[in-house]
């Protein structure tokens, strides 16, 4: 059927209208759905995480003070501060030489402790760090490294004193104690360089004195102090400490059957070292007066006899004034026994090196009172002890 123009319109008209509230309807329910900016959120706004604690403090903890240190740490801390600077480290060195260029080189064989003697550049350490060396070097506590040379050394107390051309502003030398009055239970301190960690600090106390111990050369070092200071290879010549930071003893030995710190170790007097480094700089040996004898070294220990066999006796000494006598040749190639001494001032003689130890201290001029074993006789007499000698005499 044929549709007018008038009806055309009416259905075009209606279809716009029906489309505008169509229209209108969808975009009020868009807007619902879509809350503004100021309308609240029907899911819960997320809480903002607190802000992390300030200075340090643990969550609620407010921060606490520094602990103050204690006035027996003070003094160690002051002590260490002080003396460290002394304590240096000794490398040993081997010289080994190529067999095809025929170069030299210098091998490190070992390690130990030493310390200033004096801004001259003496070095004091343990004759064990050094034995058998080509040559040394010294580190000091700044870290520079010098060249070293030997002064003089004295086995038989494991002593021996080095030489570096240091600039006297390097050099801090140790002030001397005094290894007579300690007291069994005292406070000390080692220093040294243990397995080759420098500049390290051990504490304890003198757990004994008037130990005995051997040295490298078989001679016995007496009077020896002990301690529970942790002391392990490397410490070896390092300073052994008062609580003033003087020098009481150097350290020199541990008891350990397994090589490391047992809580037994062992540093040789500052009575000996006092007298013994000064000999050592000056002369580069002991300088000790002379009985004027000489000593059959282990004929008494074959023979089964306590005691030192005199070998000779030095015309015009003190042992020759004094009637000792040494041994004689008789017929047939045969040799007859002299004196064996056996004390010297009391102080039993076991061997030649036990004879040295005997008369330490004392002075050319001084008579001491010798007992000797002369056939089944004992006989104690007066002699006199006479300078130094170069001889191997006692």
């Amino acid at each position: 059927m044929k549709r007018s123009p008038f009806s055309s319109l009416i259905v075009i008209l209606l279809t716009a209208a029906l489309a505008f509230y169509a229209g209108k309807s969808w975009s009020a329910r868009g807007i619902a759905a879509a809350p503004s900016a100021s309308t609240p959120s029907a899911t819960p706004a997320r809480q903002e995480a607190p802000a992390p604690a300030q200075n340090g403090s643990r969550g609620a903890i407010a921060p606490q003070p520094q602990p103050q240190l204690q006035e027996q740490e003070k003094a160690t801390v002051a002590l260490f501060q002080h003396a460290s600077p002394a304590v240096v480290f000794i490398t040993s060195l081997a010289v080994q030489q190529n067999l095809f260029s025929l170069n030299e080189t210098e091998i490190p064989r070992g390690a130990g402790s030493g310390f200033v003697w004096d801004r001259e550049g003496h070095i004091v350490t343990n004759f064990h760090v050094i034995s058998g060396a080509d040559a040394a070097k010294v580190t000091l506590a700044d870290q520079s490294t010098w060249d070293a040379k030997l002064v003089g050394a004295a086995p038989e107390k494991d002593l021996a004193v080095l030489k570096i051309d240091a600039p006297a502003g390097k050099l801090t030398p140790l002030p001397l104690g005094s290894s007579e009055t300690l007291k069994v239970g005292q406070s000390v301190f080692a220093i040294g360089n243990p397995f080759g960690l420098d500049q390290s600090l051990s504490t304890g106390v003198v757990s004994a004195l008037g130990r005995e111990i051997q040295s490298e050369s078989g001679a016995p070092i007496r009077e020896v102090i002990q301690t529970d200071a942790a002391i392990n290879p490397g410490n070896s010549g390092g300073p052994l400490l008062d609580s003033s930071g003087r020098l009481i003893g150097v350290n020199t030995a541990i008891y350990s059957p397994s090589g490391g710190s047992a809580g037994i170790g062992f540093a040789i007097p500052e009575h000996d070292v006092a007298w013994v480094v000064p000999d050592l700089i000056r002369y580069g040996k002991v300088q000790r007066p002379s009985l004027g004898i000489g000593v059959a070294q282990g004929l008494a220990q074959r023979l089964g006899i306590e005691g030192a066999v005199v070998s000779r006796v030095d015309p015009g000494s003190g042992a020759a004034r004094a009637g000792l006598q040494g041994l004689r040749r008789a017929g047939f190639g045969r040799v007859e026994l002299g004196d064996i001494v056996l004390t010297v001032e009391g102080q039993p003689v076991t061997s030649g090196d036990a004879l040295l130890v005997a008369i330490e201290g004392k002075k050319a001029g001084d008579t001491v009172r010798v007992e000797v074993l002369r056939g089944n006789r004992r006989v104690v007499v007066p002699v006199q002890l006479g300078a130094p000698s170069g001889r191997s005499t006692e």
